[in-house]
């Protein structure tokens, strides 16, 4: 009976020590493909997101790295965004000419569609694309550039241009064209587009601020002339 019990207990720590090599062995095998694929799917995801800032910010208004002047908002109403999302800075030279923000349009006919929308200095759209969204295909994915033209339409608006009682699709009297029997799904984009123009306008002055100068660096104070001695005066 002792012998069967220690033959047992034998194979048990066998199948135990061998059952560790092999999560041993799968873990460092996890491990090593992360470390081996991770670069590749970040620059994948870098080169993705260069080549949707070009489509909206034209080539002429920056001249520095758009990957290197991401800094992250904080959830926003107007950009209908819960979570910290992305901004991008255009500069040219020293000066900032354009920003691109993330947006999201919360009410599409499926859910959430996630937008970047390129705005310059002044006010004026530079561009809009869809990065995201769950919309009926064949119905209303015709937001997506690589599908339809229909939002390069938003090129060159502004606030003030149409003004706000025109920021609509055209059925419900306003400016902006829709395909018939999908209007809830380009609704939504309109809204969210001139909701990212709301914010820009309210938070102009910060978002295109300089950096701070760095202070200039305090000179080393002179070292201090040793005193001269005062003569004597010889007595009379």
């Amino acid at each position: 009976m002792m012998q069967l019990i220690k033959a047992a207990s034998r194979n048990a720590a066998r199948t135990g020590i061998i059952l560790l090599i092999f999560a041993l062995t799968a873990t460092a095998f996890l491990v090593f493909t992360f470390t081996q694929t991770q670069p590749a799917i970040e620059r994948s995801q870098q080169a993705k997101t260069l080549a949707l800032l070009g489509q909206v910010l034209p080539p002429a208004l920056y001249d520095n790295d758009l990957l290197d002047s991401q800094k992250s908002m904080p959830p926003d109403e107007l950009l209908g965004t819960r979570q910290p999302s992305s901004m991008w800075v255009a500069r040219r030279g020293e000066a900032i000419t354009a920003v691109v923000l993330e947006a999201i349009a919360p009410d599409g006919y499926k859910g959430n569609i996630h937008l970047l929308v390129g705005i310059d200095i002044d006010g004026k759209l530079t561009g809009v694309r869809v990065t995201a969204h769950t919309e009926t295909p064949g119905l209303g994915d015709y937001i997506e550039r690589s599908k339809n033209p229909w939002i390069d339409q938003f090129v060159g608006k502004s606030l003030l241009e149409p003004d706000a009682r025109h920021w609509k699709v055209a059925k419900d009297g306003g400016h902006f064209d829709a395909r018939a029997g999908a209007t809830i799904t380009p609704r939504a984009v309109v809204k969210a587009v001139k909701r990212a123009l709301e914010y820009f306008a309210q938070h102009r002055a910060a978002l295109v601020a300089p950096p701070p100068k760095a202070a200039p660096a305090a000179k080393p104070a002179a070292p201090a002339k040793p005193e001269t001695p005062a003569k004597e005066t010889p007595a009379s």
